[in-house]
C-alpha cells in the first residue's frame, strides 16, 4: 500500500463498515419514531377516558344547579363555557392532527413519519413564524387567559395548573435550551423534529386542556362547594385560650363547627361579662339563631363572658356552657404609611402607596402631597415633580371625634440609566449578519422594581471603516443594511445613541441609554 493507498480488498471492508453503521443508527431511528407512536396512543385512549369522566363531572352540577340554583347555576354557567372553550381548542388541535397524517397511508406505521417539513412550513416562514404558526400560538395562549377569567376566584389551584401547562416562555415569548439560547416557544418545541414527535406533542396538548377541563369542573361540584350545600347550618368558630398573643408565642387554639339556624333558640340565657350579668333587652338579643351581644367594648384590657345556654330537648334540660374572652384595645393615635414598591418613590413613574391608620376606616382618611392621588380605600398613587424628597400628610378622626395625623417623608429618585439592546441582549453580543439586519433595537432597565413599556426611537449606527449611519426608528434602514453589508466576519457593529421613551409617559427624559456590540460572526 506504498503512497498510502488502499487495496480493493481493504476499501470493501471500509464500505461495508459505514453501511453498517448506518443500518445501526436507522434501527435505533425507527425504535424512536414507535416509541412516540405508542405513547401518542396512550395519550389518544386517555384523552376517551377523561372526556367520560368530565361528562360525569358536567352531569353532576347540572343536578345540583337543579336543586339549589342561586348557588350552583352561576357556577354551571361557567362550567359550560370552559367545556365549550376546551371543546373549541380541542377540535382546533384534532383538524391539525388530521392534516399532518393526511398524505400518511398507514397512521399506525409511526416509522414512515420520520419527515420535518409539514409543521416547518406551516408554522415558520424564514426566521418569523407564518400565518399559521401565529394563529397556533394564539390558540394556546387565548385559551389559557379565557378560561383563567371565567374560572372562580377561590379556585388558585386550578388557575395555577392552567398556566403550567399552557405556558408559552417569558413575557416575550422565548424559551432558554440547553446551551443557555433564547429561542421562540413555537421553534423550541417543534421546529425540526419528526412528524409523529409533533404529533405527540399535540396529543400532549389535548391532553392538557382536558386536564384543566377536569380540574375547573371536579373542584366546581366537590371541595368546600359541596360540603357547603350539605352543611349550610353550620359555621367555623375559632376556640382560643386567650384573645391576643405576643409576638413569637406559640398560639393555642382550634376551628370547630358552629351551629347557626334560625329555628334553635334557647330557652334560657345565663351569662355574665367580668362577673356583671347580663339583661336579655339591653345587653343582648336573640336574633337568627344567636345570641348578639350589645354590650360595650369597655375599657383597654381582656374581658371574659362566661355562663350558660340552656336547651330542653324531650323534657330534659340541657346546659350549654359559655367561656370567651375578647381584648379592648386603645385608640390608635399615628398613622400607618409605607411604600408598596420599596422606601423612595420614583420621578416619571406611577408609584403605588398604601396609607392608612389603624381603627379609622379608609373612607374616613385623607392624604396629601404633590403628586399624589386616591385611588380606592387605602390605595393611592405618586406621580413626584421636582426636588428630591416628598412628604405626605395622612390624617384621619376616631369615632369620637378625635383627630390623628402624621407625616412622612419620601425620597425621590430619577430612572435608572436604560442599557441598550438588540435581540433582547445587552452589552455585547454575537450574531449572524441577516439576523442583525431584522434584530429590533430596544431599552432595557435591568433589576428596576417597575414594569415600564420603553420604546425606541432612533438610534447610530457604526460599522468599523465605515461612516456613521442615523437611523429613525428601532431597526436597520436601507442605508445601515448597506454598511453591515460591508462589515467583516469578527467587526464588532456599535449600537448608540440610542433615543429611548416611555410609551405612556413621552415627556419625561430618560437618562442617556448605554450602547450595544455586536461581533458579526459570518
Amino acid at each position: 500500500m506504498a503512497g498510502g493507498k488502499l487495496s480493493p480488498r481493504q476499501k470493501m471492508i471500509n464500505l461495508m463498515y459505514l453501511i453498517f453503521i448506518a443500518m445501526l443508527a436507522l434501527n435505533m431511528s425507527k425504535e424512536v419514531l414507535s416509541a412516540f407512536g405508542l405513547l401518542n396512543e396512550k395519550l389518544e385512549a386517555s384523552n376517551v377516558k377523561t372526556t367520560e369522566n368530565n361528562l360525569a363531572f358536567l352531569n353532576g352540577l347540572e343536578t345540583k344547579a337543579s336543586e339549589n340554583n342561586e348557588k350552583f347555576g352561576p357556577l354551571l354557567e361557567d362550567a359550560r363555557k370552559i367545556k365549550q372553550m376546551s371543546q373549541d381548542y380541542y377540535d382546533y388541535l384534532e383538524n391539525l392532527k388530521k392534516e399532518m397524517t393526511e398524505d400518511v397511508d398507514d397512521p399506525k406505521d409511526y416509522q414512515v413519519m420520520d419527515k420535518t417539513d409539514f409543521l416547518d412550513q406551516r408554522f415558520f416562514q424564514g426566521d418569523n413564524l407564518s400565518a399559521e404558526g401565529k394563529e397556533f400560538m394564539k390558540r394556546i395562549n387565548d385559551y389559557r387567559t379565557q378560561v383563567a377569567a371565567v374560572l372562580p376566584k377561590d379556585l388558585e389551584e386550578v388557575k395555577a395548573s392552567l398556566n403550567t401547562r399552557f405556558e408559552t416562555g417569558d413575557a416575550n415569548g422565548k424559551v432558554e435550551n440547553r446551551d443557555g439560547n433564547k429561542l421562540d416557544w413555537l421553534n423550541y418545541h417543534f421546529e425540526g423534529f419528526p412528524l409523529v414527535a409533533s404529533l405527540t406533542k399535540i396529543t400532549q396538548l389535548q391532553a392538557d386542556v382536558k386536564a384543566t377541563e377536569q380540574d375547573a369542573l371536579k373542584a366546581m361540584l366537590q371541595g368546600q362547594l359541596s360540603t357547603e350545600v350539605s352543611m349550610t347550618n353550620y359555621t367555623t368558630l375559632l376556640e382560643q385560650e386567650k384573645s391576643a398573643f405576643y409576638a413569637g408565642e406559640k398560639f393555642s387554639g382550634a376551628v370547630v363547627l358552629g351551629r347557626k339556624d334560625a329555628t334553635t333558640r334557647p330557652n334560657e340565657v345565663n351569662l355574665t361579662l367580668d362577673g356583671r350579668k347580663l339583661n336579655e333587652g339591653s345587653d343582648y338579643e336573640i336574633k337568627e339563631g344567636q345570641v348578639k351581644l350589645l354590650v360595650s367594648a369597655g375599657a383597654p384590657g381582656d374581658h371574659k363572658i362566661e355562663g350558660n345556654l340552656v336547651f330542653m330537648q324531650d323534657g330534659e334540660r340541657t346546659e350549654v356552657p359559655v367561656s370567651s374572652t375578647f381584648a379592648t384595645i386603645s385608640k390608635p393615635n399615628a398613622a400607618l404609611i409605607a411604600a408598596d414598591k420599596m422606601n423612595v418613590v420614583y420621578r416619571g413613574v406611577a408609584n403605588p402607596m398604601s396609607i392608612s391608620i389603624p381603627g379609622i376606616p379608609n373612607n374616613k382618611v385623607s392624604a396629601s402631597a404633590p403628586g399624589l392621588s386616591k385611588r380606592e380605600g387605602s390605595k393611592y398613587i405618586m406621580n413626584p415633580g421636582k426636588g428630591r424628597t416628598v412628604t405626605i400628610t395622612a390624617s384621619g378622626k376616631l369615632p369620637d371625634g378625635q383627630t390623628v395625623s402624621s407625616r412622612s417623608e419620601f425620597r425621590i429618585k430619577d430612572i435608572p440609566r436604560p442599557a441598550g439592546s438588540i435581540r433582547g441582549e445587552t452589552g455585547s453580543t454575537k450574531m449572524p449578519r441577516k439576523n442583525l439586519e431584522i434584530a429590533t433595537v430596544g431599552a432595557l432597565l435591568e433589576d428596576f422594581d417597575f414594569d415600564l413599556n420603553l420604546k425606541v426611537s432612533g438610534f447610530k449606527f457604526k460599522v468599523p471603516g465605515q461612516p456613521t449611519v442615523s437611523v429613525n426608528g428601532s431597526k436597520l434602514d436601507s442605508r445601515a443594511i448597506s454598511a453591515l453589508n460591508r462589515a467583516k466576519r469578527g467587526d464588532a457593529v456599535q449600537i448608540f445613541d440610542v433615543n429611548a421613551y416611555i410609551t405612556n409617559n413621552k415627556s419625561y427624559k430618560l437618562k442617556k441609554v448605554s450602547p450595544v456590540v455586536v461581533e458579526i460572526t459570518n
